[in-house]
């Protein structure tokens, strides 16, 4: 299919191709009103087979690649006070997953980078805003072969963020039953947390 006319392409993984992105834009349409970073990386891993190169790849994409986005847009609102910057977690980053030793603390890290520029700017009128999905029907989790509980689809979380955008919530966390579930998840001890997860 042909590209939309003005469309920009970025790899959120490349520091040139996101600064690249970002002074495109800026030159065809002017200061960023609203940034929304969505790009993620997830692949299943486990402990008992550990890929350092697999981890990796969650990390650049993940968390460095919001990481990028951010310094390539904030200073601009920063001087202009004004702009918003989304960026989208997950509720898996609230505990440790089996199978998620890649993708869930990258997951955690993003809600904590967020968390952090929100305090850092709160004095300003630069809105900082966490997206927390639980599962989403999309090409990344239809290669899952394990149950997902509540999942939705891409269109009704669309709605759901757009609505949380609107809002100006700080966080917005969906579907409810799964926010309620993992945010309750944090309270359950260290020490009892891993034994939930026994086979058998």
């Amino acid at each position: 299919s042909s590209r939309s006319q003005g469309e920009i392409r970025i790899d959120i993984s490349n520091d040139e191709s996101v600064f690249e992105a970002a002074k495109k834009y800026q030159e065809q349409h002017g200061d960023f009103d609203l940034v929304l970073v969505m790009a993620g990386f997830w692949q299943r891993m486990s402990a008992k087979r550990f890929d350092l190169e697999v981890f990796k790849v969650h990390n650049n994409t993940n968390t460095v690649g919001m990481g990028r986005c951010a310094a390539a847009v904030l200073p601009k609102m920063i001087e202009k006070n004004a702009g918003t910057f989304v960026g989208v977690a997950s509720v898996a980053g609230y505990r440790g997953m089996p199978g998620s030793s890649g993708y869930g603390p990258t997951k955690a890290a993003q809600l904590n980078f967020l968390e952090s520029l929100r305090t850092d700017l709160v004095k300003t009128n630069v809105l900082v805003q966490s997206v927390s999905p639980g599962f989403v029907k999309t090409p990344m989790t239809d290669v899952n072969k394990f149950p997902m509980p509540f999942l939705i689809s891409a269109e009704k979380a669309g709605e759901i963020i757009v609505k949380g955008l609107e809002k100006r919530k700080a966080e917005i966390v969906f579907p409810l039953r799964m926010a309620m579930m993992m945010k309750l998840a944090r309270f359950v001890p260290q020490s009892i947390w891993p034994k939930l997860f026994r086979r058998g």
